[in-house]
């Protein structure tokens, strides 16, 4: 199959031809390759876009809500919640997640929660610890309000926390 480049093309010259209601053919006409149409590319650029945005918010809607992690450890070996100290909706999934330092576990103080909600509920029991890396404890608060908590194994070491839900 020939191939046609951007450089121009010349046609030999038709002199003597007539067509009914035609005038005459005659000179040199220049054809150039058309360029491939971009319209396409970028239409299809657009439409994975749209998937990948539409992906994006069917898994955000399909977790059901949005979760927060907290590290259990600083990457640099502290005994500390990171981030300590953070603000969550009502409903929104924490997820504290073991990092160094362990074992550690997440417990909420029953004299900084606020009225009517049960500490012991949304707490780990003191004898449950997370041992290896990556181990998860994930707790969704409902009532707004501040909460304090500790790791049991370290809260004289100063791994403690405030939560404010909104």
């Amino acid at each position: 199959m020939a191939t046609v480049t951007s450089a121009a093309v010349a046609i030999p010259s038709f002199t003597g031809l007539k067509v009914a209601g035609a005038a005459k053919v005659d000179g040199t006409a220049k054809v150039s390759a058309s360029p491939v149409p971009r319209l396409s590319v970028k239409a299809s650029l657009k439409d994975v876009g749209i998937t990948v945005a539409a992906t994006a918010a069917s898994a955000l809607l399909a977790s059901n809500a949005m979760a927060l992690e907290v590290l259990l450890g600083g990457d640099d070996g502290s005994l500390a919640f990171v981030p300590n100290s953070f603000s969550v909706s009502a409903g929104e999934k924490i997820v504290f997640k073991n990092n160094a330092g362990f074992p550690h576990n997440v417990i909420f103080d029953e004299d900084e929660v606020p009225g009517g909600v049960d500490a012991g509920k949304i707490s780990m029991s003191e004898e449950d610890l997370l041992n290896a890396p990556g181990e998860v404890y994930a707790v969704t608060l409902t009532e707004k309000g501040s909460y304090s908590f500790y790791c049991s194994p370290h809260q004289g070491a100063g791994m403690v926390g405030k939560v404010t839900v909104n």
